[in-house]
């Protein structure tokens, strides 16, 4: 496969206006002060208060609190002629990950760390805020900035709309979008429809027999039988979905046994399915119970299985999308620019949002191999290219800019 990445990092920013250009030093500052402070989901509580002091200090109305943590801010544009809102969202929460950077910025908490560039989405965020709010004359609508907590789980979106985030004022729309160090920097990854993958999680405990290793005919060997599960569960994706439809069925935990010559008692396994396909909820939570019912009675075992919808597929709107990958080719200007075959089978409860309004969530490419900022997603060396911050807000107030115009 031919790598996307460019043999060279100059990035071209002369179609990001110079006032925004500007606001590079301070958008660098404030993603580093949110990076020392990382907090898992809804104990984000530094960065909240750091975000919701920004706010008050630019005289910007917001609420703060929502979901425990999550804070929204108001900016009404004072243009006539549009009444229309639009809705953008960033989240905020960091990884249960201990940091192997050496850099200024490091974490400053044991085991937390800003692995998936959460903290350069609530800069971008805070920029356009600022931004916005110094040019209230320039635009007709109304902006609602969403900073959520919780995206690495257990998941902040849906409890920010169950508490009227996407109301008063209606959220005619909503956009959001992802750091991406799978992209190179001077890219953006967009598309209608599906990008991201539905995330559903799976553990189930196998209860057989136990004995001595050496007298297996007097036990129901819970390894045979797990073993077995793993190995069939393989078969609903090559065999039970349609070949069109991509997803993925994995175990990534198996535990049982506590010596070689027992024969355990109980074995557990957990895993993960993902699936771009809407239609294919629910599906895989029964294929997967009937599989492990029916192995489990073959050999006279007992199971208990518990499976977890975590997050639909991250849907695009066709209108939306079309807008963003047009402000995208005003904005971008590299020999790759615009990547369209984007998707991924990681998963994001921007998903919640785009059930409920028609909006896109778009990736934006972050890496820097020559800086060595190119490490995956989750990784504790993960780092990104600060240059994609201002393009990042371009993004942003090109896209309500050109929403509240058509």
């Amino acid at each position: 496969m031919v790598s996307i990445f460019p043999q060279t990092s100059t990035v071209n920013l002369k179609n990001v206006r110079l006032e925004i250009r500007a606001l590079q030093p301070q958008l660098v500052e404030w993603r580093r002060q949110i990076h020392q402070k990382p907090e898992l989901g809804f104990r984000e509580k530094i960065t909240a208060e750091f975000i919701a002091q920004k706010l008050q200090n630019w005289g910007i109305v917001h609420q703060t609190e929502i979901a425990q943590t999550g804070i929204v801010a108001i900016i009404k544009g004072e243009k006539p002629g549009n009444g229309k809102v639009l809705a953008i969202r960033a989240d905020m929460d960091a990884l249960p990950i201990q940091e192997q950077n050496q850099v200024p910025y490091c974490s400053q908490h044991d085991g937390v760390m800003h692995a998936c560039g959460h903290d350069g989405h609530t800069a971008i965020a805070l920029g356009t805020t600022y931004y916005l709010n110094q040019h209230r004359q320039d635009f007709s609508g109304t902006v609602k900035i969403i900073f959520q907590p919780a995206e690495e789980g257990p998941g902040g979106a849906k409890p920010m709309i169950a508490a009227g985030v996407l109301k008063n004022p209606d959220v005619d729309a909503i956009i959001g979008l992802h750091l991406w160090n799978n992209l190179p920097l001077g890219t953006v990854g967009v598309r209608p429809g599906a990008l991201m993958a539905a995330v559903e999680l799976f553990r189930c405990t196998i209860f057989g027999k136990g004995g001595h290793g050496a007298i297996p005919h007097q036990t129901v060997d819970s390894v045979v039988v797990a073993a077995q599960i793993v190995n069939a569960l393989q078969t609903i994706v090559s065999r039970n979905v349609n070949p069109i439809d991509s997803a993925v069925v994995t175990v990534g935990e198996l535990h049982a046994g506590t010596a070689v010559n027992v024969i355990a008692d109980t074995a557990s396994m957990g895993g993960t399915v993902r699936y771009f396909n809407p239609d294919l909820a629910g599906f895989f939570k029964e294929r997967i119970q009937q599989i492990i019912a029916g192995i489990c009675q073959s050999h006279g075992a007992n199971y208990d299985l518990d499976y977890i919808h975590l997050y639909p597929p991250v849907i695009n709107d066709l209108e939306i999308a079309a807008l963003v990958r047009s402000v995208a080719e005003e904005v971008i200007e590299t020999p790759i620019g615009i990547v369209p075959e984007c998707q991924t089978m990681g998963g994001e409860d921007m998903s919640f949002f785009l059930q409920e309004v028609p909006g896109c969530y778009f990736f934006l490419g972050s890496a820097n191999p020559e800086k060595k900022l190119d490490y995956p997603h989750h990784h504790p060396q993960f780092d990104f290219d600060e240059t994609a911050l201002p393009m990042g807000v371009e993004m942003f107030v090109r896209c309500l800019e050109k929403f509240f115009v058509e």
